[in-house]
């Protein structure tokens, strides 16, 4: 996988990920990545601006890494804390959006995330940048079936907050110091019927706008916080 840009070389590095290479652009001047790079013995390409193009999708300044593809963990990975926090993302699509909630989550200490296999968005060079490296310090783990995981994280002993605007509560009337996942749906959709249904709670954010919902990184955040400042 090619993951771009300095934040994202640096906390890969400060890491100690694997990387196999490095390409940068022949006038790249941040002399504290080159030489953390060859203190790890990484091959350095050295690239004209041309040839750099090749690579570049996005904005790299100058930058891109070639590392493994992101390895995800188990489940059970995420339930060490004895109250924990995890985040749900129901079939998220947006890659920009990912990238931000993980930032967030890494911000605030939640425990991990969880993810569908199927009809989501899954870790790749845009959502590496988007979270400026925060991916390398959170664990998310990859299911296959989001109704059977659901299931399994209620057995044991995790409550399940939802979020939708119809049929629910203030986000902020409910007493979070419990072990917890929350569930943020789609872009377009929100969370399905069935994980709806799965739900000890679902909380809506107020709208006293115009608009009648909130981008879905934007309305995560607000709900991973109000969680964190509850349960302190």
């Amino acid at each position: 996988m090619l993951v771009y840009g300095k934040n994202v070389a640096k906390e890969t590095l400060l890491n100690n990920k694997k990387i196999t290479k490095a390409y940068i652009l022949e006038d790249f001047n941040d002399k504290n990545i080159i030489s953390m790079l060859q203190k790890n013995n990484i091959c350095i390409n050295y690239l004209t601006k041309k040839d750099f193009l090749r690579f570049e999708k996005e904005n790299s300044q100058g930058i891109i890494l070639d590392i493994p593809d992101y390895e995800y963990c188990e489940i059970d990975e995420l339930l060490d804390n004895e109250n924990p926090f995890i985040v749900i993302l129901d079939h998220l699509e947006d890659p920009h959006n990912f990238g931000a909630i993980i930032r967030t989550c890494e911000a605030a200490g939640v425990d991990g995330i969880i993810i569908p296999k199927d009809r989501s968005v899954s870790v790749n060079s845009t959502v590496m940048k988007t979270s400026a490296g925060a991916l390398n310090n959170i664990k998310i783990s990859m299911v296959t079936n989001l109704n059977r995981t659901i299931d399994y994280l209620k057995e044991k002993g995790l409550w399940i907050v939802g979020t939708d605007m119809t049929d629910s509560v203030p986000y902020n009337s409910i007493d979070y110091n419990i072990p917890v996942a929350l569930i943020i749906g789609s872009e377009g959709f929100g969370i399905s019927r069935l994980v709806r249904e799965k739900c000890d709670y679902v909380v809506n954010i107020p709208m006293n706008g115009k608009i009648n919902s909130l981008n879905a990184s934007v309305a995560a955040g607000i709900l991973i916080y109000e969680i964190i400042e509850k349960r302190n």
